[in-house]
């Protein structure tokens, strides 16, 4: 129920973070695995041979039409692409930069590889948050992008089952990531995110794959429009 094996994955943030943990979870599940996005950081491990990476903006349509262009097959599509932009996104010029690549870029990919996802009866997995529940006063436009990931999740499910296609988002909890650090960091802010958290530890990159092979496979084949928590029991606590 849970194979899925030679399928055809494309993992946008697929080169840093939670995208390269997902990237690595599908290959070794079986999958061909496009990994598309900007140049991972100095010191961060090399993906697997086996996962076929590319240079991607989702800000930028042209080198989407490009890379999805490139693409004989699409059976998974992983919008894992993000940024954050803490303490600054008050100011409006960031606000729309943060929004355009966290929203507006996943709806740039889902778009784009729709007709491929709908010749196979494909699968796609954004990536939400616990913020798409509550707000964040000092990140309004990541919480404003992963709100509306959550219900252009739901929409694009509605829009597209009729062709096979199935739309959910997996809702990450506190992850140890690099846009995470500055929380990690700091005694205070860890102390308090641990001590709402029921498993008490922060989340790894590697927490999250088991739930987007679920979502992919078989064993979902009547799940769409679903926002899963993962998250350590953050959301119930």
């Amino acid at each position: 129920m849970f194979d899925i094996s030679g399928r055809k994955a494309l993992v946008t943030g697929g080169t840093s973070g939670i995208g390269a943990a997902i990237a690595a979870a599908l290959a070794e599940a079986g999958c061909h695995v496009t990994a598309a996005g900007l140049p991972p950081a100095s010191g961060a491990s090399a993906p697997p041979d086996t996962i076929t990476t590319a240079a991607l903006d989702v800000t930028d349509d042209a080198a989407i039409d490009r890379l999805v262009g490139g693409l004989d097959r699409l059976d998974i599509l992983v919008n894992a692409a993000g940024i954050i932009r803490r303490g600054a996104e008050h100011d409006l010029e960031t606000f729309s930069q943060v929004v355009d690549v966290n929203l507006t870029g996943t709806m740039r990919l889902c778009t784009a590889c729709h007709p491929l996802l709908a010749t196979r009866g494909g699968s796609i997995v954004n990536v939400a948050s616990m913020l798409s529940f509550f707000g964040g006063g000092l990140v309004p436009a990541y919480s404003a992008s992963k709100g509306g990931i959550a219900q252009l999740t739901k929409s694009l499910a509605i829009a597209w089952a009729a062709e096979g296609i199935r739309v959910n988002a997996i809702a990450p909890g506190w992850i140890a990531t690099p846009l995470t650090q500055g929380l990690q960091d700091d005694p205070a802010r860890s102390e308090a995110i641990l001590a709402r958290t029921p498993m008490k530890r922060w989340g790894t990159p590697a927490d999250l794959a088991g739930s987007v092979i679920f979502l992919c496979s078989p064993a979902a084949a009547f799940v769409t429009g679903v926002i899963l928590p993962v998250d350590g029991g953050y959301l119930i606590s």
